[in-house]
């Protein structure tokens, strides 16, 4: 059966009980450490006022001890935002991930990066996340994390980087994009979310996935 579970904890204390490489990959989001945690993401954005969030605390990023930890309990990592805090990682990489967001007249970063353990070239990943505009209209996704990514970039990772019967760590699972993608393509997810009310939002977000689901069950072709 598979296993698609996010624990409200600590990711710290969560690691401490996990054993060398128990997970494939792990793919991260941590915080930035550039003040951009919510709170004041209303305040940007010259397209249309952008949504106003919790704010979770971004003014720092994670110690040194986390990526050691993160690398100590997964055999490859992909942690997004590193080009902000490479220096605790601190391990060169060949092959970082480029995601190309469209932000055309906003004052919000065009592109992403990320970080891996994994030595092949340079990726990008091609997909609008512009305020009202994304890159899948016909699925357009709610937002509910200042920092929410879309699922379809989850799916691309997990298609090139994760293989068949992967467990997949993320230990900030903020908005549960990751959850989701991880169900649609079959592959174990723990995760963990430290604040309770965002660990409650992407519960409520992936329950209702699940329930959307079961609504469409085929029979011969047909929905039943």
């Amino acid at each position: 059966m598979m296993t698609n579970e996010v624990l409200n904890i600590d990711c710290m204390e969560y690691m401490a009980d996990i054993p060398d490489n128990w997970f494939e990959l792990a793919i991260v989001d941590i915080q930035y450490g550039i003040n951009q945690g919510g709170g004041k993401n209303h305040t940007r954005g010259k397209l249309a006022v952008s949504k106003d969030y919790k704010d979770y605390g971004d003014s720092e990023t994670m110690p040194e001890e986390y990526h050691r930890e993160l690398r100590r309990v997964s055999e490859n990592q992909i942690v997004w935002g590193a080009n902000h805090f490479i220096s605790k990682i601190p391990v060169d990489s060949s092959c970082w991930i480029v995601w190309d967001k469209h932000m055309e007249a906003q004052d919000f970063a065009d592109c992403e990066l990320a970080w891996t353990s994994f030595s092949t070239a340079v990726k990008k990943f091609d997909f609008a996340w512009n305020g009202m505009i994304q890159g899948n209209m016909k699925k357009k996704e709610s937002r509910i994390h200042p920092n929410q990514k879309p699922v379809a970039l989850y799916k691309w990772l997990l298609k090139n980087y994760a293989k068949p019967n992967d467990k997949i760590l993320d230990t900030h699972i903020g908005s549960g994009s990751i959850r989701i993608a991880c169900h649609d393509m079959g592959f174990d997810l723990y995760g963990c979310e430290l604040d309770a009310d965002y660990w409650q939002a992407q519960e409520d977000r992936f329950n209702r996935h699940i329930q959307q689901d079961e609504l469409f069950n085929f029979e011969g072709g047909e929905i039943i």
